[in-house]
């Protein structure tokens, strides 16, 4: 897994039978130049198409690394794995855009675009490949995001009461999960904010570093009431779910213009409206659409801010907010582990996705399978 917090690529190996177990993690931090082209190509420029393809191949091959790291950590080999679930990086997130046809009722698909080249990460690992998760829900009508809650619902629900999982990579993502039993309502999943992406914008344009360890800028900042409130504004955030979003909208473009209405600010007091915005997005959502959710469990690399978890607790007096290692999957290592487990469903032939949470027709079989 990828994500859009464009750090680097976490791995697990997962055994999904009779329970789910990590049975080992590696990270590979990008390259330098790889980091910077894929950030580039969030945003329209010039030669798009051939730049792309040749990422695409990069991150295969950045893909094969883990592959290969995970493989000698465990002491196995190719043939005891019996597939890769490879997402991709996602560049582009415009579901149900562009393409309506009201005169032949035909309503919009859009596009998600996960760069990636699953063929050659078949032909350098040996193993059956699964990709390209999110297009067959938004072929089904849906937003082809978040593909994870059913994922959560199955490691981290509760027979007891409501619980809610958020997973803060570069965008922010909830899974709301009611109690597991007959009469239960239908779990929620959606978008809910800029989790990392503006943050780690901020610290790396005025720090050069790639994000604020443990939220210790943040914490040296005071939060701007009135840039808050405009970033509170944004239409997205009180969109009903389902819903989805990405770069493309919570980008620099995007924060140059709320800061534009605003005086001369410290940076560090813009950090920490940052962290607070990403927090507040999260919480409101809570109380809102989980208002009886006795947890939060928390994770993606937002866990590692402490900053951002203080906030949280304080936000939520009623929740008990902590970092999904509590419940035995380090918080980096859930959404690769999610795809893995994505990736065992699409070898079945079984549903990985939920109409209640992606909005589409049905549920259906996620991923493409690419053959060793």
């Amino acid at each position: 897994m990828s994500g859009t917090s464009l750090d680097g690529i976490d791995g697990v190996v997962l055994r999904s039978t009779p329970t789910v177990q990590v049975l080992r993690h590696s990270f590979r931090p990008f390259p330098p130049a790889l980091r910077d082209e894929l950030l580039a190509l969030n945003t329209p420029g010039p030669n798009e198409l051939h730049r792309a393809a040749l990422a695409g191949n990069s991150l295969a091959r950045n893909y094969a690394l883990v592959v290969h790291d995970l493989l000698q950590a465990a002491g196995i080999g190719p043939e005891q794995i019996v597939a890769i679930g490879a997402h991709g990086q996602t560049v582009r997130h415009r579901p149900l855009e562009f393409d309506a046809d009201p005169a032949q009722a035909q309503a919009a698909v859009g596009y998600t675009l996960q760069l990636n080249n699953p063929a050659l990460l078949a032909e350098l690992t040996g193993i059956d490949v699964v990709a390209e998760f999110r297009t067959r829900d938004l072929a089904a009508g849906g937003q082809g995001a978040p593909l994870v809650p059913a994922f959560h619902q199955e490691v981290f629900g509760n027979a007891m009461h409501s619980v809610a999982v958020v997973n803060v990579g570069g965008i922010s993502n909830m899974s709301v999960l009611p109690r597991m039993g007959p009469g239960s309502p239908p779990i929620l999943g959606f978008d809910c904010g800029p989790g990392n992406a503006l943050m780690d914008h901020w610290v790396h344009l005025h720090k050069a570093q790639n994000f604020d360890a443990q939220g210790a800028w943040a914490a040296l900042g005071q939060v701007q009431p009135a840039l808050l409130e405009s970033f509170m504004a944004e239409p997205f955030l009180h969109r009903t779910p389902p819903k989805s979003t990405g770069r493309d909208l919570f980008n620099p473009t995007w924060l140059q213009a709320c800061l534009a209405t605003q005086g001369k600010l410290k940076l560090e007091d813009v950090q920490a409206s940052l962290c607070e915005f990403t927090a507040l997005a999260i919480a409101r959502d809570l109380q809102k659409l989980a208002p009886d959710a006795r947890q939060l469990w928390v994770c993606g690399g937002g866990a590692l801010n402490l900053q951002l978890m203080r906030r949280l607790s304080a936000l939520l007096p009623s929740v008990e907010v902590a970092a999904t290692d509590a419940l035995g999957i380090p918080p980096l290592q859930v959404e690769a582990a999610a795809f893995a487990w994505l990736a065992a469903k699409a070898v079945k032939r079984q549903t990985g996705s939920l109409q209640s949470v992606t909005g589409a027709r049905g549920a259906r079989v996620l991923g493409a399978i690419y053959p060793r």
